[in-house]
């Protein structure tokens, strides 16, 4: 007899099918991938801005106790968004 939870749980299942889940990153990301990569060459000052000001506010909250994770993961993201046209351009420090 499936429960509730076992019913949740299928759902959930194939909600969360990595396959599907890739092919459909990669349909969206043909679509609007170009956007995408025009926005962060159109804004790099404003998203460096803003990961550095959400850097900043989580700093302050945690006491300074996650300065280093929260320096790695923005220049992760950083690195990230800079290379999504293939050219290191966009970031300073990436």
């Amino acid at each position: 007899m499936d429960g509730f939870l076992d019913k949740a749980k299928g759902h959930a299942d194939g909600m969360l099918d990595k396959t599907d889940l890739d092919e459909r990153a990669a349909d969206t990301w043909e679509q609007h991938g170009d956007r995408v990569t025009e926005g962060v060459d159109q804004h790099a000052d404003r998203i460096d801005t803003g990961l550095d000001n959400a850097s900043d506010a989580v700093s302050e909250r945690t006491g300074g106790r996650f300065d280093e994770h929260l320096d790695r993961g923005g220049e992760h993201v950083r690195e990230g968004l800079d290379g999504l046209d293939g050219k290191d351009d966009d970031f300073a420090g990436a």
